[in-house]
This record gives structure tokens, sequence and C-alpha cells, in this order.
């Protein structure tokens, strides 16, 4: 299954995980700037950046209110960098690493062979834009959303460079109150 954006040129796919294992997505979405079939030049990580960031102030102006995006770990780096340096907001980034340092926000990727994720530095009262690469059942960024709630931080919006529809995330994180924005859709709604 593939998704081209028609307006901005971004691709993405789906393709089969061969060394998936037991609890963990039998597939893969590969994606324009995760650099796996061609490098990416630079204009495209900030032509995506600035598509996000137009997208997400469209539909939620307070965004730029924000006092950081935070990124989650491997995957929504380069996405966290690419709001960043589009809206010129400070970034944060979220680890499968546990370390003893202050401000810890702990949260699940249910279906990671290693879910444990850590987000540090997070302070009580600041609005956080959270961002991922692709977002399939949204069960991360929920996980995510409520853990900083119950730290006092304020999740504002939720964006990624791929979102998809075959699974019902849109819903289930905007039932939160936290709109989605995505760069491009993929898959077929259920």
């Amino acid at each position: 299954m593939e998704a081209v954006t028609e307006e901005t040129g971004f691709h993405a796919e789906i393709v089969p995980r061969l060394d998936a294992g037991p609890g963990s997505r039998p597939e893969r979405v590969l994606h324009a700037l995760d650099g796996t079939r061609s490098a990416v030049p630079p204009a495209h990580l900030a032509d995506a950046g600035q598509s996000l960031w137009e997208s997400l102030q469209h539909r939620l102006p307070a965004a730029a209110r924000a006092d950081a995006v935070l990124g989650l770990d491997a995957g929504g780096i380069v996405p966290a960098l690419t709001l960043s340096l589009a809206s010129g907001l400070p970034y944060k980034l979220a680890w499968k690493v546990r370390v003893p340092l202050p401000g810890a926000v702990h949260f699940v990727e249910g279906h990671a062979n290693r879910p444990n994720v850590f987000a540090y530095g997070i302070t009580p009262g600041q609005a956080y834009l959270l961002a991922d690469d692709e977002v399939t059942t949204g069960v991360t960024l929920v996980n995510l959303a409520q853990a900083l709630r119950a730290q006092g931080t304020h999740p504002l919006a939720a964006v990624c460079l791929v979102e998809d529809t075959r699974y019902s995330a849109r819903s289930v994180i905007e039932e939160l109150g936290i709109p989605l924005v995505s760069l491009t859709r993929i898959g077929q709604e259920r």
C-alpha cells in the first residue's frame, strides 16, 4: 500500500517486517524522510517541517504558544526536529532509556518489543506538541498524553508524518481533546 501527498510529494508505504517479534506489528510504514530507500536531501526535511507547521497552525492557532515539541524515541526524532526548525520552538526527545534525571515521565509504547519510554525534564504547567513519524493505533500517543497530564503538563496537539487510517488512531487521540495533524495518510479506514 502506498500514498503520495499531492501538494508536498510526500511518499509513504506499508511493507512487511521480516523481524517482527511477538507482540510487535507485522508491518512497518516507510516514508520519504526515514532514509531507508534513499538519502534525504535537507530541503525535504525543511519542506516537511514547514508543511506540518502550517497545517498545525491552521488547525490549532494556539500551537505557537507551546513550550516545546516532544518527539518519541527513534521514529519521532525526525518529525520533532523538522517541526522545531519550522516553528522556532525548542524540542525534547523521549527515550527508551531509564536514567536518574528530574522531571521523568514514563509511558508505554504498547506494540514494541521494548515498550518502556521516558521523557525527562518535563515541567508542570508547560505545553507540548507531540511528534512521531507514524500513527497507527494511537495507543503510544494516548499513553504519553495521559502520562503528561498526570505530571501537570498540557499536550496541545499530536503531529505525525504518516497516519495509517486502517486503525482508529485519529478518533482515539482526538477523544482526549488532542488534535492530530498528519502530513499524509495511508491505508483504508475501517
